[in-house]
């Protein structure tokens, strides 16, 4: 494995969910903020603005199941719910009562079902006091899938996701991102180490099909967002194919009094692609609503 990603496995640590090894790193002093990654990669994705989020807070950063470091059982159901509840049993272990968020993708709708939980129970354990999504599938009536998104979620995905070869998944890889920010050969390199490791290459797929959860639980997702539990900001990378700039205007019409952050140019991963502006708007709303 490149050095890198053996310096960032060798500093983190594992706990045991449900049988499973989860990996998860924890730095720094201050606040509680868990950093919830997305789909297809894992905690490395917020190695560009560690060093600062850690400057400020006590940052807990998982590997949800399937993904990273954690265990890729094959013969598993993936769901947004089991990642749900890994962070909440990754918090109680740490012994954090109060927690600020910083959600990307797939971890967009884990923190929405946490949230939804938290309307069930408004004094359930751990408390969430301000969250942050990035591009992610807030509002699935306006998310827009690619073709091999599409593909990997039929059933043909059984036959073909173990057969994707690496030039495929970089090609698609790279056109989420930005026109003048797209990963270099080397960074590209990375992130498919990550994301073929161990089972990786059998269990990518299974794990990608949440997008037929995002539908079922539209409204119970919906609605955490819609009654404003926690302060939220939407920090929105607008050329992303996915979730960008329309994504962005769903949450405009929905989310009363919406605090939004554009960056031009950005696409999909705007920690990787401005990790710069990233922070400074992550930092400057979260510093005001930290417990």
């Amino acid at each position: 494995m490149r050095p890198e990603l053996d310096r960032w496995r060798a500093r983190g640590s594992y706990f045991d969910h449900g049988g499973h090894r989860i990996f998860y790193r924890r730095e720094g002093s201050g606040p509680a903020l868990l950093l919830v990654h997305g789909y297809p990669f894992n905690s490395y994705d917020w190695h560009r603005i560690w060093c600062d989020l850690t400057a400020h807070y006590d940052v807990i950063a998982p590997d949800m199941l399937g993904m990273g470091f954690s265990d890729k059982p094959i013969r598993h159901r993936y769901s947004v719910f089991e990642h749900a509840d890994m962070h909440e049993a990754l918090l109680r272990h740490l012994g954090i009562e109060h927690t600020l968020l910083l959600a990307h993708d797939l971890g967009v709708s884990v923190t929405q079902e946490m949230l939804a939980r938290r309307l069930e129970d408004p004094a359930r354990s751990p408390a969430i006091d301000a969250v942050i999504f990035l591009n992610g599938g807030l509002f699935i009536e306006v998310y827009r899938p690619r073709l091999v998104q599409r593909i990997l979620e039929s059933p043909l995905g059984d036959v073909l996701g173990p057969l994707t070869p690496r030039p495929v998944a970089a090609a698609a890889v790279r056109e989420m991102f930005g026109p003048g920010t797209k990963p270099t050969g080397d960074e590209m390199r990375l992130l498919l180490e990550v994301l073929f490791s161990g089972n990786g290459r059998f269990v990518n797929h299974r794990v990608g099909r949440f997008n037929a959860e995002r539908k079922t639980y539209r409204e119970r997702w919906g609605e955490p967002l819609v009654r404003n539990i926690v302060p939220m900001r939407l920090i929105n990378g607008p050329v992303d194919p996915n979730s960008g700039a329309h994504m962005a205007a769903r949450y405009r019409e929905l989310v009363p009094g919406p605090d939004i952050v554009s960056l031009d140019n950005i696409g999909h991963w705007p920690q990787l692609e401005a990790p710069q502006a990233v922070f400074a708007a992550a930092h400057a709303f979260l510093r005001r609503h930290a417990p």
